[in-house]
């Protein structure tokens, strides 16, 4: 028993010389860069931005227009329809971009751009959009 308590006294002694032990490297380490001019009393806390380059009286900056790919959405009946209503509340390239989805799910998300979203699209004109997507914009057409 007595030998048990030796040692946990012996590890506890450990554990506290190295948490002193840590406690002293941060401390002269912070020590170490206040000396440096890393860092001064009245700059502490606050936070340090780099100047901002200085510009050639005579060099020319100038940067061209960055090139946007545009895609187009596939000719076919529908497409003006799809322009017009889907183009309310995101772009028709968003279309174009989306992986060849499944007829049912082309389905699904115009149903719920209508119902949840509340976009508004007339009944038929919703079975055109539907149709045009699924004439354009599933797996099997995609490909083509």
């Amino acid at each position: 028993m007595a030998a048990k308590e030796r040692t946990s006294g012996i590890n506890r002694a450990l554990a506290i010389f190295v948490a002193a032990a840590g406690i002293a490297l941060a401390a002269g380490a912070v020590y170490a860069d206040l000396k440096k001019g890393y860092y001064s009393p009245d700059q502490l806390g606050s936070i340090q931005q780099a100047a901002p380059a200085t510009l050639a009286p005579d060099g020319i900056y100038e940067v061209s227009a960055y090139p946007v790919p545009t895609l187009e959405l596939a000719a076919g009946e529908g497409r003006q329809d799809v322009q017009i209503y889907c183009n309310t509340c995101h772009s028709p390239r968003y279309i174009t971009m989306q992986p060849p989805l499944p007829a049912a799910t082309w389905e699904a998300e115009v149903n719920k751009m209508n119902k949840a979203y509340g976009a508004g699209i007339p009944e038929d004109t919703t079975r055109k959009i539907i149709a045009y997507l699924q004439t354009h914009y599933t797996p099997e057409t995609r490909k083509r």
